[in-house]
């Protein structure tokens, strides 16, 4: 019997806690590029939006380890 007094299995697979090391290195490698992409605005707005969207795309990464 479970918790809740039915008769379905408590047996659920446990979820995997992120990797916080990982996520630290992959947060501070998006924020360099980051910085980099607004330092390019008054120079070249081409590399800065570049810059800005894989800061962007890394954010996502960052999010799945």
């Amino acid at each position: 019997m479970t918790r809740t007094g039915g008769l379905h299995s408590d047996h659920r697979p446990k979820q995997q806690l992120p990797d916080a090391r990982k996520h630290q290195i992959i947060s501070f490698i998006k924020s360099g590029i980051r910085i980099a992409g607004y330092m390019f605005i008054p120079f070249n707005i081409d590399v800065a939006v570049t810059l800005l969207i894989v800061s962007e795309a890394v954010g996502i990464l960052e999010e799945m380890v």
